[in-house]
């Protein structure tokens, strides 16, 4: 069969890649598009736009790959997550901007229901915390706030969906109203063990079931793709979350098996298996996929933890302190001293995730000195994210996963000096991928399987970093890493 295109919708921009059957990337198109900030704290897309976006690029990719709509075996779709879309189900036009996973409107409706006591029902019932990160408060706001929306929601008038939904409805046309179990996930409405929306939850959050899609598996045939984008019956085979596609594209396939993709912040994810498994630090229980459908679907779920601040802090280097030109001199700069010369930097620049959970701690320096220099605090930021990776891999095992290497996509795993740390500290291998964009490749991927024609892909590991100090030395850093944690907790 044909090659497989993916559609990768971001939170900045849109990107369509074709994959070759050994998942070589055979053309990729990219577009930003526009962040809108209506008020402080909210943030917002117009869904519009990320489809015309999205249109373009695709259009754009085959065109660069020399490929028709019969060359195209299937396609693959992995989105931003949670963020929320309402539509017209007769015109297709939606009722409002996107309320995006970043924003921050709806906390005084979380800490109401946290004080309510509703708290340990949502969290056992879904996986997630109670946070306006997720989508059931946006939702919640949509109905309540855009004029006559929540009358013909009621009415069955209106459709929602995260953005895979929105794509999806308008990839068929306005032919199919789903999402998958990852995306479903997400959302605060989806019983993680049923792997069906809950009712007591949709009444708790005021939505009416009528407007949710349905949902379906991670890998498997949903729908042919319309005639409006070139590609009339090519089948629509898999949708993902984009962590839980970069899961995919990183092949950890058993329980234990990690990524971790570094960006402006990091998201690790562990596969934990067929069960889902709760978690004692507050980190998030998720759907890792479902292959296949009916009762012969496999499964698989995930823990995931999140650092806010990663590659933030290198941009912090240059825009903040001007001690470098582009975030990829910091490389360079840090690997001009041996070490730190004591210094330690905790990156809580917007407080602190998983396993610290403090929102008010703030960007901590300590150990200055007057021999310490712009290359020793480049080298502690370096070495102030892999400390972030190591307590949330530390949470994970603590929770019970068997952790043995870690797998690390992203912009930031490109800088040797930050993978052989993580490494040393971790005290475990890691390896990075030899397909940088392991979110798209996992669209691919599951994709492909979905049509039956799963990837034949070689076996080119990547780059693979192994431990080069001591467990003491280690430990000694994580120590002090630790101690420098304390000193920047609670200080907004």
């Amino acid at each position: 069969m044909g090659c497989t295109l993916a559609i990768d919708q971001g939170t900045t921009s849109c990107r369509a890649m074709v994959f070759e059957r050994d998942g070589t990337v055979r053309a990729v198109a990219q577009r930003g598009f526009e962040q809108l900030f209506p008020s402080p704290g909210w943030v917002e897309h117009d869904p519009a736009v990320i489809w015309s976006t999205q249109a373009g690029v695709i259009a754009e990719a085959l065109t660069s790959a020399g490929v028709r709509a019969g060359d195209v075996a299937s396609i693959g779709i992995t989105n931003q997550r949670e963020t929320v879309v309402v539509w017209d189900r007769a015109t297709g036009e939606p009722v409002h901007n996107a309320i995006v996973w970043q924003d921050r409107r709806t906390t005084p409706m979380c800490e109401r229901l946290r004080d309510e006591g509703l708290e340990p029902l949502i969290r056992d019932r879904t996986g997630l915390v109670l946070d306006s990160y997720f989508s059931a408060t946006k939702l919640a706001w949509l109905l309540d706030n855009v004029p006559g929306v929540r009358a013909r929601a009621e009415r069955g008038e209106l459709a929602a969906g995260t953005i895979d939904s929105w794509l999806l409805w308008k990839l068929t046309g306005g032919r199919m109203h789903a999402t998958d179990v990852t995306n479903a996930s997400r959302t605060m409405l989806f019983d993680l063990h049923r792997l069906a929306w809950d009712a007591e939850l949709c009444a708790l959050f005021g939505v009416p079931m009528v407007m949710l899609p349905g949902v379906v598996a991670s890998s498997s045939v949903v729908a042919e793709a319309s005639a409006r984008i070139g590609l009339e019956g090519v089948q629509i085979a898999g949708i993902a979350g984009d962590q839980q596609a970069a899961l995919v594209g990183q092949r950890c396939t058993e329980p234990g098996m990690a990524k971790n993709t570094y960006g402006t912040g990091c998201f690790l994810l562990v596969n934990t298996g067929h069960e889902p498994r709760a978690s004692g630090h507050r980190l998030l229980t998720t759907v890792g996929w479902r292959r296949g459908s009916g009762e012969s679907a496999g499964v698989a779920y995930a823990m995931e933890g999140a650092v806010f601040v990663a590659g933030a802090i290198v941009q912090w280097l240059r825009d903040g302190l001007g001690v470098i030109r582009s975030a990829e001199d910091v490389e360079g700069l840090a690997a001009s001293v041996p070490d730190t010369g004591g210094v330690v930097l905790v990156p809580a620049l917007t407080g602190l995730g998983a396993p610290h959970w403090d929102p008010r701690a703030r960007g901590t320096i300590v150990g200055l000195t007057r021999g310490t220099t712009a290359a020793h605090l480049a080298r502690a930021a370096l070495e102030g994210i892999a400390c972030q990776v190591v307590d949330l891999v530390r949470a994970m095992e603590d929770d019970g996963a068997a952790i043995t290497e870690l797998r690390v996509d992203g912009g930031a795993s490109t800088n040797d000096l930050l993978m052989r740390m993580q490494a040393d500290l971790l005290q475990k291998p890691v390896v990075r991928a030899a397909q940088s964009e392991s979110t798209a490749l996992g669209a691919a991927v599951l994709a492909a399987e979905g049509v039956g024609a799963p990837m034949a892909m070689g076996h080119d590991r990547g780059t693979r970093f192994e431990p080069e100090i001591g467990t003491d030395h280690a430990d000694s850093t994580m120590g002090r890493w630790r101690e420098a944690v304390a000193r920047s907790g609670g200080w907004a």
